[in-house]
C-alpha cells in the first residue's frame, strides 16, 4: 500500500488507474480506526478495482466545545490496518492540504442537515460536507463507501451529490456492533468499564422500538416514547434525541411508513454516542 499527503501526490498515483480504465473506490475516514472502517474498504473492493481511503481529522466539523484536540489520532496503525484489509493507497493530508491558505468557501447543506446533529453540532454539516465535496475532487473516485452508523452523514451526502451533480456512486455500509450490540465507533475508546457497560443501552433501546414497530405501533411519538423510556432506565445516560425520521429527508415523521431510520444520540459520562437503525414500516 503506499502512502501520499500532497494533492500533486494523490494525482500522480491515481493517474495509472485512471488511464487503465480501472474503477476507483473511496473510503473517507477521520482515522483511530475499527473493524467496522474496515469492513467500508472491504465493501468498497467490492465495488472497485482500486481502493483509496483517506485518514484526515476535519477541524471544520468540530465545535468549540467538542473533543478535536483529544479526538484519537493513530496514523501508523491506522495504515497498517488499511493495508491488512487491502488499500491500496493512503491519503493522508495536512490541514494546509485541503484548507489552502486563504481557504474561503463552504458547502452549506440544508434539508436533510437540518434538526438532530446539524441542530445539537451547530456548523457540523456545513464541516463535513465541505471537506468531503474537496476529497471527492481530489481523489476523483467513481464509488465512495460511507457507513450507515452516520446515518445523518449519509442523507447530507447522498443530497449534496445529487445537488451538485457530482460524479460519483454512493454505498452505504452497515453498521459494525460489538458482541453485546453497541455500535463499533472511535469515541467508545474513551468510555470507562462502567460507561462501556451502561453504553449498551442504545442499542436495547432500539431493537425494543423496532419490536414495537414490528407488533403493529404505527405512531411516531409512542416510538419515541419506547425509546426514551428504555433510555432512561440507565442513569449515566443523558439522551439529546431519540427520535423517527424519514430515511431521505430526516425529518420527524407522526405516522410511520415507508423507509424509516430511528437516530440517538446519548452522552454516557462525557461522551457523546449516537446510533441507529433502519427499517421500512408497512401500512396497516
Amino acid at each position: 500500500m503506499l502512502t501520499v499527503r500532497t494533492a500533486p501526490d494523490l494525482r500522480q498515483a491515481i493517474a495509472p488507474w485512471r488511464q487503465a480504465g480501472e474503477r476507483i473506490g473511496f473510503v473517507p475516514t477521520m482515522g483511530a480506526l475499527h473493524a467496522g472502517h474496515l469492513s467500508l474498504v472491504r465493501l468498497a473492493r467490492g465495488h472497485a478495482s482500486r481502493v483509496v481511503a483517506s485518514v484526515f481529522v476535519n477541524p471544520a466539523q468540530f465545535g468549540p466545545n467538542e473533543d478535536f484536540n483529544r479526538y484519537p489520532r493513530q496514523p501508523e496503525a491506522d495504515a497498517a490496518m488499511l493495508e491488512t484489509a487491502g488499500c491500496d493507497l493512503l491519503f493522508l493530508p495536512e490541514v494546509a492540504t485541503i484548507y489552502p491558505l486563504g481557504h474561503a468557501t463552504f458547502v452549506e447543506p440544508a434539508g436533510a442537515a437540518e434538526g438532530l446533529e446539524g441542530a445539537c453540532r451547530p456548523g457540523h454539516f456545513r464541516g463535513v460536507a465541505t471537506v468531503v465535496c474537496a476529497l471527492f475532487n481530489l481523489v476523483r473516485a467513481d464509488v465512495a463507501v460511507f457507513g450507515e452508523k452516520d446515518a445523518q452523514q449519509l442523507a447530507v451526502i447522498r443530497q449534496m451529490v445529487r445537488d451538485l451533480h457530482l460524479p460519483i456512486e454512493i454505498v452505504p455500509g452497515p453498521t459494525v456492533r460489538e458482541a453485546d450490540g453497541l455500535a463499533m465507533s472511535s469515541r467508545n475508546a474513551y468510555l470507562s468499564p462502567e460507561e462501556r457497560r451502561a453504553a449498551t443501552v442504545l442499542h436495547r433501546a432500539l431493537r425494543a422500538a423496532e419490536t414495537a414497530i414490528s407488533q403493529g405501533e404505527r405512531r411516531g411519538d409512542a416510538v419515541r416514547e419506547r425509546l426514551r423510556e428504555v433510555l432512561n432506565t440507565e442513569p449515566l445516560a443523558r439522551v439529546e434525541y431519540a427520535e423517527v425520521v424519514d430515511a431521505e429527508t430526516f425529518q420527524p415523521v407522526e405516522t410511520l411508513r415507508g423507509r424509516l431510520v430511528l437516530p440517538l444520540a446519548v452522552r454516557i459520562g462525557g461522551t457523546r454516542l449516537i446510533d441507529n437503525i433502519r427499517l421500512t414500516a408497512e401500512e396497516r
